[in-house]
């Protein structure tokens, strides 16, 4: 392997970095031993804030080793297009009356389960969350449905008392179903958006090879999800009058909504549409919501920071790529994800020439089966983090427990890409 003494530096601050994630639950017990210094270690305990910080490590070095301009050259030559999408995205997708066209779908769909297997409301809602919202992600994109699945989520599960296993095996699912949810297109993944044009994948490819074991693993981990928590799940509360909103303002949202996803990979673009956005919701506020801004920023920094951390771990990632076999690298690959952005994992392995299309597949099968590992492991995890993360205790998502919740439904995963 070679490598350069920044490429050196830069692998170290981020095996810093993925260690720093596993330890955000101890900076917040700090800031409570600590009163003076609470809100430094408040700062170090937001996992959205983990890589943007070290981020900024590495920028600092480059600067001392080399100099400034070296180190402007590098940040201005990464490509900032998905951190910025995620953080437009989830302004709009998390808006009230995309919600609550999303909720009245879901009802819809319940009432229908509710009448045809006898269950109730609140099971069936759960499994449509966890079951069907997951596949959105491959027509509005992983991040959109991510956004409308935690926001769902935490109105029917996480607003309420429950138990630490609910909390997350809910998560865990919900990060293993969206990560092979958005597989059954070319445009909607991110790990499948890095290699669809460079090896010519289309829709149609995607989902006769991913499509119905997606489907299959989605559906397995939604129902045992339900099954195993249903006991838990609390009624919708029905006595509370629900303010209708207009059917041109849900249009209009909507209308935003696709402008942003389908102009996805044109930044220029999608943020003139979201400041457009914006201003339509100052103009007419009566049916909005307060936009999520912050949490939206703390998830496009995370991001932001895992480009520029992970444009400097090619030296060691692609020759482990280019010396193992298609069921090793499926296998190889499920785990280096959950310590490195499944993007960022099939881009470099698209660099590596003369590979097999058996050694394609392994490789994004892999990835995104893998991709609900970790907070890191999937582009959309850090704006389902964002989100829920204040319903947690001590608001903080442990990233061993979610490692352990996320365990049984990548393993269904990993028989559906391995046996069907």
């Amino acid at each position: 392997m070679n490598f350069t003494p920044t490429e050196l530096v830069a692998s170290v601050i981020f095996a810093i970095a993925v260690l720093h994630t596993f330890c955000a639950g101890y900076f917040e017990s700090l800031a409570k031993k600590s009163p003076r210094h609470a809100g430094l270690w408040h700062l170090l305990g937001e996992v959205e804030i983990v890589f943007g910080f070290w981020a900024a490590v590495l920028v600092i070095f480059i600067s001392f080793y080399d100099d400034l301009s070296s180190a402007k050259d590098f940040l201005n030559g990464r490509n900032y297009t998905e951190p910025l999408f995620v953080f437009a995205i989830m302004i709009v997708a998390g808006t009230k009356p995309v919600l609550y066209f999303s909720t009245q779908i879901l009802h819809v769909l319940a009432n229908v389960l509710q009448n045809v297997f006898r269950i109730r409301s609140a099971p069936a809602l759960y499994f449509l969350t966890l079951g069907a919202t997951p596949l959105l992600g491959s027509l509005i994109t992983e991040p959109a449905a991510m956004t409308l699945a935690a926001f769902l989520l935490r109105d029917l599960v996480y607003r309420h008392q429950c138990s630490k296993a609910l909390l997350f095996g809910t998560l865990g699912v919900l990060f293993v179903n969206i990560s092979i949810g958005g597989t059954l297109t070319n445009f909607a993944a991110p790990p499948v958006l890095m290699v669809a044009s460079t090896w010519g994948w289309s829709s149609a490819f995607m989902f006769s090879n991913f499509g119905v074991e997606s489907c299959i693993a989605i559906f397995i981990n939604a129902l045992a999800a339900t099954l195993l928590f249903h006991r838990q799940l609390i009624e919708p509360n029905d006595n509370k009058k629900e303010v209708k909103i207009p059917l041109a303002v849900i249009l209009m949202h909507l209308l935003f909504l696709f402008g942003v996803v389908f102009f996805a990979h044109d930044p220029i673009i999608f943020m003139w549409i979201l400041l457009f956005f914006i201003g339509y919701t100052t103009a007419y506020p009566k049916h909005q919501s307060p936009l999520i801004l912050k949490e939206a920023l703390l998830v496009g920094f995370f991001l932001g920071g895992l480009v520029v951390l992970g444009a400097l771990q090619g030296w060691w990632l692609q020759p482990i790529l280019e010396m193992m076999s298609p069921t090793v690298v499926f296998y190889g690959s499920l785990v280096l994800t959950a310590f490195t952005d499944n993007a960022a994992l099939t881009y470099l392995g698209s660099l590596v020439t003369g590979t097999s299309p058996e050694f394609k597949l392994a490789l994004v099968g892999g990835a995104v089966a893998g991709g609900g590992l970790t907070v890191i492991a999937n582009a959309p995890n850090p704006a389902g983090i964002a989100i829920l993360r204040g319903h947690f205790p001590g608001h903080t998502v442990s990233a061993l427990y979610l490692l352990v919740a996320a365990i049984p439904p990548t393993i269904v995963a990993i028989l559906a890409y391995r046996l069907l």
